[in-house]
C-alpha cells in the first residue's frame, strides 16, 4: 500500500475535496507538478488545467483555473479560483 497524505481543495465558495490520496498532479504556471507523501514544503501558483488525484487504484480529475498550492506536513491544500469535475 502506497503512503498517503491529505488533500484539500477549496474555491472561494466552498470546500470541493478533503480526503487521503497517494499522489496528485497539478497544473503549475510553468508545467505540471507531481506531489507524493512526504513532499518538501512548497507554495506555488497554479495555472489552468487538470488536477489529477490518485488514491490506490482510483483516479479522479477536475479542471482548475488559477490559484495556489501549499504542501506542508503531509497536507496539500489547493486554493483554486475555479474547480469543476473532470
Amino acid at each position: 500500500m502506497a503512503k498517503q497524505f491529505k488533500l484539500q481543495v477549496f474555491t472561494q465558495e466552498k470546500k470541493i475535496l478533503d480526503e487521503s490520496v497517494t499522489s496528485i498532479q497539478v497544473p503549475g504556471e510553468d508545467g505540471y507538478l507531481g506531489v507524493l507523501a512526504d513532499h518538501a514544503p512548497l507554495i506555488t501558483t497554479l495555472g489552468s488545467g487538470t488536477l489529477t488525484v490518485t488514491r490506490e487504484n482510483q483516479v479522479k480529475t477536475m479542471k482548475v483555473t488559477g490559484g495556489f498550492l501549499e504542501v506542508v506536513n503531509n497536507v496539500a491544500t489547493v486554493l483554486a479560483d475555479e474547480a469543476l469535475p473532470g
